[in-house]
């Protein structure tokens, strides 16, 4: 397989390719925002981003900061081999249901304490998930929850093909 080329950044960008392997947590300091059925579901300032090598930013945010009523308990599981144990969430908001498409991690390992009982949310299936008032744009595939804005570059992965890197 082809190794991924980088693409450079440019002012104001980082690459997704600076990103640490194994992954690390660390405050953010911008306003998320998730719309769901036309509701803000979320609004925090207060998330925690996971900086993972070609992986755009995955934000947690906080249970407090999120309509929890719009959340219900999803009977799936899986294991994050650097994170621990998740838990998924399905998103409910009038008529409208996303099935699996938030998840957190409520004994997490050691190293990502940060992130523990917040909870992550797949941008495809939102009206809108934002990063400082910016659209983002949903990692590709179905597998990776990352949230590409414009001060980040790739290639990222979850296209076609990207499986192994």
């Amino acid at each position: 397989m082809k190794s991924p080329q980088r693409i450079l950044p440019g002012p104001g960008q980082a690459s997704v390719w600076d990103y640490p392997r194994p992954p690390c947590v660390e405050a953010f300091d911008g306003a998320i925002r998730i719309i769901f059925n036309g509701v803000e579901i979320a609004h925090t300032l207060r998330a925690k981003r996971v900086l993972e090598t070609s992986h755009p930013p995955v934000y947690y945010l906080p249970p407090d900061d999120i309509r929890m009523a719009c959340l219900q308990a999803h009977h799936e599981t899986s294991v994050c081999e650097w994170k621990g144990g998740a838990r998924y969430f399905t998103v409910a908001v009038g008529d409208q249901i996303a099935e699996r498409v938030a998840w957190s991690y409520p004994v997490p390992t050691p190293a990502f304490l940060l992130i523990k009982d917040h909870i992550a949310f797949f941008a495809s299936p939102m009206d809108g998930c934002y990063v400082r008032d910016e659209l983002v744009v949903p990692q590709p595939g179905d597998f990776y929850g990352g949230w590409i804005t414009k001060d980040i570059v790739g290639p990222f992965k979850g296209t076609p093909g990207t499986m192994h890197w």
